[in-house]
């Protein structure tokens, strides 16, 4: 048999270890368990998932069920209506209007036109509505949401957006015809309420309480 205490082997023991190669020789020592490896395991087509992982091959990819996310289910569903996006701006006042077919539903920031502060300038607002008439704003609804800036800032940037969205939804989903008679009657009452004002208040210089005004002077 195989002497533990020499490092060479007799020549039967040498034939005897060759045939039972096969077997485990245990010298005293246990041989410490190895924890099994974790598997992992693909669902396809609705299958429970095996005990050993599956290859993705070209094969059997193709019957993987993928689920649309919902935000591709909502995307599709907004591409069905007829919608157009535009913005107004004022100083440093941003508004985005969301104009889509409707019932005649307009809000700013979530809540109604009627109710957007400061009340002594809510009149600005509804300008667009009274050039044109109610009846242009039967068939659509605008969302406009607006940040930056200061009241009178914000007031002037949401009637743009909502003058321009408008626009925009007859241009593209009615026709050029009245389109143009909307712009016209924006443009003879107030050309702001398609062009943006690029005017900025001058920066006060030194020597005077402001941009042009100078400190009273003395020669005596």
């Amino acid at each position: 048999m195989w002497d533990k205490t020499k490092s060479t082997v007799h020549g039967k023991d040498l034939q005897m270890l060759q045939a039972t190669s096969k077997c485990s020789i245990n010298w005293g020592h246990t041989k410490r368990a190895r924890p099994p490896s974790p598997t992992f395991g693909i669902s396809i087509c609705g299958s429970p998932a095996r005990r050993r992982h599956r290859p993705l091959t070209f094969d059997n990819l193709r019957f993987l069920h993928v689920e649309p996310k919902p935000s591709a289910i909502i995307s599709a569903n907004m591409a069905a209506v007829p919608s157009v996006q535009c913005f107004g701006k004022k100083k440093t006042a941003t508004a985005v209007a969301h104009c889509k077919q409707g019932r005649g539903l307009i809000k700013v920031n979530g809540q109604p036109i009627s109710l957007v502060q400061p009340e002594i300038l809510r009149f600005k607002v509804y300008e667009p509505l009274l050039i044109v008439g109610l009846d242009k704003f039967a068939n659509v609804d605008i969302r406009v949401r607006v940040t930056g800036g200061g009241h009178t800032s914000q007031i002037y940037a949401i009637r743009q957006a909502i003058a321009k969205a408008l626009i925009a939804y007859y241009q593209k989903y009615v026709d050029e015809h009245s389109k143009n008679q909307l712009k016209q009657a924006f443009v003879q009452f107030d050309r702001t309420l398609l062009v943006a004002d690029n005017r900025r208040a001058e920066p006060k210089k030194f020597g005077g309480p402001g941009a042009r005004a100078r400190f009273q002077k003395s020669y005596r």
